[in-house]
């Protein structure tokens, strides 16, 4: 029987995964969840042999089981291939304490790219088995790996534009180089003079908004998301969790059955709820330990039950953490609700009108296989400078947030369960924080002789997703208000 999903806040609004994909968002503002939880053979002495293409395939054949053995098969071969720079895609590092799962070694080093190396291909093998021939106009906002990571997977793609969204001075040098020398014909990249959630909320806006729908449509144009919203960027994700565990069994790190933590950087939740529906399938998992930086928004809500935006909003070393409005952990509230679409669309109604809500007393104990807690920017980089001395390993500062705040949940639980630290991305694509936490800047340097220093420092490559913005020109240059959003995006489109 076909896997159906449905929104988590009309229960009659349901879909099949390739149609989910294809939508990216619910028409009722909601997101995309699996009715049940799928079968999955988790054989780890089998799987401690497979590729990670193999796991790969074994898990979004599971979650979108609307498309064909075939379809699968061919969208996993074209996206894990050599633009990975290690044949593992995921390799797995051993440092004093805990593992590393290095996510960062697809064509713009940043974890975005597990997902959405595959997304244009499930999304376009979806447009083929629904005969949809409009156009498909992915927007996205982006705290800064996503919308690269997006356009680099859409560009060019046939049948597609992908406008990019992003906060002007809320993103690092490099991450804000890489998205402005972009190249292809369907790519269009805005700045914003605001934040990720500006940016963010007025993108789900013109999701929402009907009218500029039967505008697309005229146009023969309909909307769909590269964001984790999307259940083709989700579903992806949960693989590498699957897989990691079953490198641990390989190595005979941990005995096949027993359980692991993992701790991951968390702003959007897209990442920490993709291994919890790796927990949903049947993998041991202990504790999902969720490290958020300054912008501690989950942090309080982990521990209170209160999710409250209304607070300051801060700009720290690690960008693609630094938003108010987690957006998948809607999806999370939707299951502690029961599955009910009625009680998530009040939580979310009174987060939109007042920015806060607050889950039931049973609801918060259900939260008890997670763990939550911050780190500032001093522990951030006192934690690069530390796992850099002790192991001669460099982490990039969303990296050094969840190895702080393992460091804090050890400290208070004394947990000896094996431990993953979900490492985001490169410390090349934040030169600044991490020279600056290894050595003394003049503060003269720029973010180009930055990464020249770094490799000097820590002995590893320059990756060419950076080596070649040196020379690369700058292509898009918009900087717009973020009111003007829907104006610009019907611009590009040339809308009636």
């Amino acid at each position: 029987m076909t896997l159906i999903y449905q929104s988590t806040r009309d229960k009659t609004n349901q879909v099949t995964a390739s149609q989910a994909i294809l939508q990216g968002l619910a028409t009722d503002g909601g997101l995309y969840v699996p009715t049940e939880t799928p079968n999955v053979k988790l054989d780890f002495e089998a799987l401690k042999n497979a590729s990670y293409q193999e796991v790969a395939s074994l898990v979004l054949s599971a979650f979108l089981d609307d498309f064909t053995s075939e379809e699968i098969a061919y969208c996993v071969e074209n996206a894990y291939d050599s633009k990975f720079d290690d044949a593992a895609i995921a390799p797995l590092v051993k440092l004093d304490g805990q593992y590393n799962l290095e996510l960062f070694h697809g064509n713009t080093i940043a974890f975005k790219d597990m997902a959405l190396s595959i997304l244009p291909y499930l999304m376009t093998t979806a447009a083929k088995k629904h005969g949809v021939d409009r156009e498909i106009v992915i927007l996205t906002a982006t705290s800064g790996d996503t919308g690269k990571a997006a356009m680099a997977g859409f560009a060019d793609v046939p049948g597609t534009k992908i406008v990019v969204f992003y906060p002007k001075d809320g993103v690092s040098k490099i991450q804000e180089h890489q998205m402005t020398t972009q190249v292809g014909e369907n790519v269009k990249v805005i700045a914003i003079d605001g934040n990720f959630d500006n940016a963010q909320t007025n993108v789900k806006a013109m999701f929402n908004n009907e009218a500029l729908r039967d505008k697309m449509f005229a146009n023969g144009k309909q909307f769909s998301s590269a964001n984790s919203m999307n259940i083709g960027r989700l579903v992806p994700q949960i693989a590498y969790y699957v897989y990691a565990y079953a490198q641990l069994v390989k190595s005979g790190a941990i005995k096949n059955g027993a359980e692991i933590n993992f701790t991951v950087p968390t702003g959007n939740f897209g990442n920490i709820l993709a291994g919890y529906y790796a927990k949903q399938i049947g993998l041991p998992v202990g504790k999902l330990i969720c490290a958020s930086n300054e912008n501690n928004v989950l942090t309080d809500f982990f521990r209170t039950g209160t999710y409250d935006k209304n607070r300051d909003f801060f700009v720290t070393s690690s960008p693609s953490m630094d938003i108010l409005v987690s957006s998948n952990l809607e999806r999370l509230i939707f299951h502690l609700t029961g599955d009910s679409d009625v009680s998530t669309s009040e939580l979310m109604t009174s987060l939109n009108t007042t920015g806060v809500y607050k889950i039931s007393d049973d609801m918060l104990a259900e939260l008890n296989g997670f763990y939550a807690d911050f780190a500032d920017e001093v522990e951030i980089s006192e934690q690069i400078a530390t796992t850099f001395k002790v192991d001669h390993y460099v982490e990039d500062p969303h990296t050094a947030v969840a190895s702080a705040v393992y460091k804090k949940y050890l400290a208070e639980t004394q947990d000896p369960t094996p431990t993953v630290i979900v490492s985001t991305a490169s410390p090349y694509k934040f030169p600044k924080v991490v020279v600056e936490s290894l050595t003394t800047l003049t503060g003269e340097e720029d973010d180009f002789d930055l990464v020249k220093k770094l490799e000097e420092i820590s002995g590893t490559p320059l990756p060419k997703a950076v080596s070649e913005l040196f020379d690369a020109p700058v292509l898009h240059d918009a900087v717009i208000p973020a009111a003007e959003m829907q104006s610009a995006v019907e611009r590009y489109l040339a809308l009636d």
